[in-house]
């Protein structure tokens, strides 16, 4: 049974651990043994391959569990030891007796297993006297129960022979005193180097790759067979993936032959419950287990005389899990899927049937639609409406989908039927499922030839919701998503083109996604002018994301041709905020503050349905962007509440990324790392590459902040091609690498790096950030000596601070203006003191003792020690009490500099050294020049000469290679 095929010498690329497991068993002087187990496909018989050719030393027992002998006793063993048996004759009397009625099938008693152990025991060491051996059995669970038994037997009595045992099951009971190794599912980029491998043409775009390896669950069979099923047009995106994995594979073949083992009335309940069973719809949940409800399984269990014991044998099989409360548990969402996909049509379609028929007046209407909708072939369309209504009835956007899809295969209307393919998608994308979304958009047919209508201002009956915001269903729909009365060609176009861009937007391409919203919002205009709003929101996203900041004036010049003086008010806050974005880029604070502020109060007003994840992280954006920083973080966590509670998983990474900004500007760079990492789990889990992008440079910005090196180059590194110039992610990877710069003493890269993010005057570049990171580019060109560069963003910087009332913005322009006042000036002092007595109290901490720093260094090189330490001692304590260590050093450093021992004691030749000749030590030790070291610390190049020969005279050294190797 072993097949080392090129197809599953693939499979290893993701089993490096279980392929090093085994070369340390087969490099051990002793006799040890392994089982592996894992769910079919999972690469176990090729990890026996595997065995098989790096143990060509030992010589090789190989055999495998066959079902056609499960009933017969010991064929397995027998096929196991028959190239062996002829040694039988140096046993014992008495085991050879034992071992020989076992392998004529004559069985052995309980009393004789001990002794046919050590039969077996002596044979393998009679054998092994020509070598060591390497046994292995395939399939042990599939064969005969008395083999399984006896091996384990064997395999605890292994240690004193040159005998390795190889065990591998596809369950993990049993064998509990053996070494076990589980088959974890390959991670994403196993999965998507195997697919790639398995291409035919080009490399697949990233979304292929992603879809399937969705789709296979990290199963390297399961991944094979998909790869070797697709069409030149799959491959390469342009055409809809699968919706599974096929049932006519090896993975396919491999789990019927798992399923004929188990009695008949197990498969019959392992089905109802497959069928039964409901997907995890809480993004947090990350165990991915498929729930049957025990009620509903119970019910359809006792029409057909069983229990939900009946399932016992396929829990032994590790197909499903029973739970204490009687229901059942898949753990393993691609066995669900096989079992329902193995199934005949007729048989599906009698399962169905029956849990409808449990599910009568439980009041689980759309579930019992569903399985009515599963066992019914060709048009219903009072069963179409029944399903599209119910739909309406649940926050489970996904199961939604599913309904809404059936339901327009049910319908005799082409109308009707598109309509609700669009809202179909649209829950599909809502629950982070973008990959059935575009499949659900690709069935959606040109739009049928009608009159088009102008829809009418309704509401969605279901959650009381406007219809119009793409947070809920599309506008003029009901319940379920039908069309209130004739949409006609240009809404279903214009619908499906806004979740077409709304997807780019998200997944990428970007700026491919501005032309399609806007085209959108152009056919939706007359049709469907609310979700025409919803439209230019997005677009306006799309221009912020690829740093087209000039583009902004049309996206605002049509979103006030569509406005409204009658708007409800979460509508009045889209069209406001998109005026007041394009007042802020344009520099017309006095202009765009005022609109940002009425946003962000209507975002504050919104409540029950119309408090949408839409509107409320509008408010949020727009409460960033007037520095209202508590409450635009109270604004964004309410839009990751609304998500959580809606099933809106889409949404969620917006949210989290603006929560996460808005904790950054509060000073809690903890939360801050918290949110961006959530952020990013359901951004990669849901296909949203360039929300991944901008989590990643987020937290890339929050390591550099801490001085986090390591970590913050790993996250830009991880951007890869996200970090396309001019993008935000791009933006956020600069200033990382800017704070880094800045933190190391490389003052001119730092402010090249942050002068670059935008270019004034041409509304290209990422403006938004600039302004966010222009008191580290103050900063860094003022120690550069470049202050007319520094004073020409502190100039852009001032004009939005002033037009906000954020103290803390007005506290980081004092201290930017401190830094470009003369050193040692009474200005410089002047400025240092007005942003302290800026800096709040209670939040933005970090913020205030970098002040006290800066302020602390500024006394103490203008020969003012004594004041100096006070600053440097706060800000010393406030970065130990927030864990940010490097910072802190530097305030130890400092101190030192002035004048006082602090911190631990430092090796003994560095005690020699004063504060001040110690931290140019530890510069020039970093690599830094004279001329570097002298510029940072503001003394003159001689000066450090002199400073650097005593140096060398106290600690008995001659070169900086030994200075370095003196301060470890």
């Amino acid at each position: 049974m072993i097949n080392a095929s090129t197809v599953q010498i693939d499979v290893l690329r993701g089993r490096q651990v279980e392929c090093r497991e085994i070369r340390r068993l087969l490099a051990a002087p002793a006799g040890r043994a392994l089982l592996l187990h894992g769910e079919p496909g999972s690469g176990r018989s090729t990890l026996l391959a595997y065995a098989h050719r790096h143990g060509r030393e030992r010589r090789v027992l190989a055999a495998a569990g066959l079902p056609d002998e499960a009933t017969l006793p010991y064929a397995g063993l027998q096929r196991l030891l028959d190239p062996v048996l002829d040694g039988a004759g140096a046993l014992p009397e008495r085991q050879r007796q034992v071992l020989r009625r076992a392998m004529a099938g004559e069985g052995c008693r309980d009393q004789d297993l001990l002794v046919l152990s050590h039969a077996v025991l002596g044979l393998l060491a009679e054998a092994a006297h020509d070598g060591p051996l390497l046994c292995t059995m395939d399939d042990l669970d599939a064969g005969d129960a008395p083999t399984a038994r006896l091996l384990t037997l064997v395999a605890r009595r292994l240690p004193h022979l040159p005998v390795v045992l190889l065990l591998v099951t596809g369950g993990d009971s049993g064998a509990d005193a053996i070494p076990r190794h589980r088959l974890e599912p390959l991670d994403a980029p196993d999965s998507h180097a195997l697919l790639a491998a398995r291409c035919p043409g080009p490399p697949p775009p990233g979304p292929v790759l992603a879809g399937l390896s969705a789709l296979a669950a990290g199963n390297p069979q399961a991944l094979v067979d998909l790869a070797d099923s697709l069409t030149p047009g799959q491959w390469q995106g342009a055409e809809p993936l699968p919706a599974a994995v096929p049932a006519d594979g090896d993975l396919g073949r491999a789990y019927r032959a798992l399923l004929c083992r188990l009695p008949g009335d197990t498969r019959h309940a392992l089905l109802l419950a497959a069928l039964a069973a409901t997907a995890p719809t809480h993004p947090s949940r990350t165990d991915h287990a498929h729930v049957v409800d025990p009620v509903t399984l119970g019910r359809a269990l006792r029409t057909v005389g069983g229990t939900v014991d009946t399932l016992a044998p396929a829990e032994a099989a590790g197909l499903v899990r029973l739970t204490a409360a009687g229901g059942a548990a898949f753990p393993r969402p691609l066995a669900r899927a096989m079992v329902e996909a193995t199934a005949s049509l007729a048989v599906r379609r009698d399962a169905h049937l029956l849990l409808a028929a449990a599910l009568q007046g439980t009041g689980a209407r759309l579930r019992r639609a569903l399985h009515l909708a599963a066992a019914t072939d060709g048009p219903a369309p009072a069963l179409a409406t029944e399903l599209a209504d119910a739909a309406g009835d649940r926050a489970d956007r996904s199961v939604a989908a599913t309904a809404l899809a059936r339901a327009a295969e049910l319908s005799d209307d082409p109308v009707l039927a598109a309509s609700r393919l669009i809202s179909a998608a649209r829950y599909a994308w809502q629950a982070g499922e973008p990959d059935r979304a575009r499949a659900l958009l690709h069935h959606v047919a040109d739009a049928p030839s009608g009159p088009t209508a102008v829809l009418p201002d309704g509401r969605d009956n279901a959650t009381g919701a406007s219809p119009q915001e793409m947070s809920s269903v599309p506008a003029g729909q009901g319940a379920g998503g039908d069309v209130v009365g004739d949409r006609g060609t240009a809404a279903i176009r214009g619908l499906t083109e806004l979740l077409r861009g709304e997807m780019r937007l998200r997944c990428g391409p970007v700026p491919a996604a501005l032309p399609t919203l806007l085209a959108a919002a152009s056919t939706l205009a007359d049709v469907d002018r609310e979700s025409a709003l919803v439209a230019l929101v997005r677009a306006g996203e799309a221009v912020c994301y690829c740093g087209d900041q000039y583009r902004y004036a049309e996206v605002a010049r049509r979103m006030a041709a569509l406005r409204h003086d009658a708007d409800p008010p979460w509508a009045e806050l889209l069209t406001t905020l998109v005026a007041g974005v394009a007042a802020t880029l344009r520099g017309e604070h006095a202009h765009g503050g005022p609109l940002l502020r009425r946003a962000v109060v209507l975002g504050g007003r919104l409540t029950g349905a119309a408090a949408t994840p839409t509107a409320l992280t509008g408010a949020a954006v727009a409460g960033l962007l007037v520095a209202v920083d508590a409450t635009a973080y109270r604004l964004a966590d309410r839009a990751v509440e609304r998500a959580l509670d809606r099933g809106e998983v889409s949404l969620l990474p917006r949210a989290l990324e603006l929560r996460a900004m808005s904790e950054y500007w509060l000073g809690r760079h903890e939360a801050a790392t918290s949110s961006c990492r959530e952020g990013l789990r359901v951004a990669r889990a849901t296909g949203q590459h360039t929300s991944v992008g901008a989590h990643l440079g987020l937290l890339a910005v929050l390591a550099a902040v801490r001085s986090d090196r390591d970590t913050s180059l790993g996250h830009v590194a991880e951007l890869g091609d996200a970090a396309v110039p001019g993008s935000r992610p791009h933006a956020l990877a600069q200033w990382a690498l800017a704070l880094l710069d800045l933190a190391e003493a490389r003052y001119a890269d730092a402010a090249d790096r942050l002068a670059a993010l935008a270019r004034p005057g041409t509304g290209r570049g990422q403006v938004l950030v600039q302004v966010m990171a222009t008191p580290h580019l103050v900063e860094a060109a003022a120690h550069d000596g470049r202050h007319a560069r520094a004073r020409g963003a502190l100039a852009v910087f001032d004009r939005w601070a002033g037009s906000t009332a954020s103290p803390l913005r007005r506290a980081l322009s004092a201290r930017c203006h401190a830094l470009l006042a003369p050193r040692g000036s009474t200005e410089a002092e002047q400025h240092f003191r007005a942003a302290l007595s800026l800096h709040p109290t209670d939040a933005a901490t970090f913020e205030r003792a970098r002040t006290e720093l800066l302020f602390g260094r500024e006394l103490r090189r203008a020969r003012r020690p004594r004041e100096a330490r006070d600053h440097l001692h706060r800000a010393r304590q406030t970065f130990i009490l927030l864990g940010a260590q490097a910072w802190a050093r530097q305030s130890t450093v400092e101190l030192r500099a002035a004048g006082e021992s602090v911190g631990p004691p430092d090796p003994h030749a560095v005690r020699l050294l004063t504060g001040q000749q110690l931290r140019i030590a530890h510069l020039v030790a970093a690599g830094a020049t004279n001329r570097e070291v002298a510029r940072q610390m503001f003394l003159s190049t001689r000066t450090i000469d002199h400073h650097l020969r005593n140096i060398y005279h106290r600690l008995g050294i001659r070169s900086r290679t030994e200075l370095a190797r003196a301060l470890g």
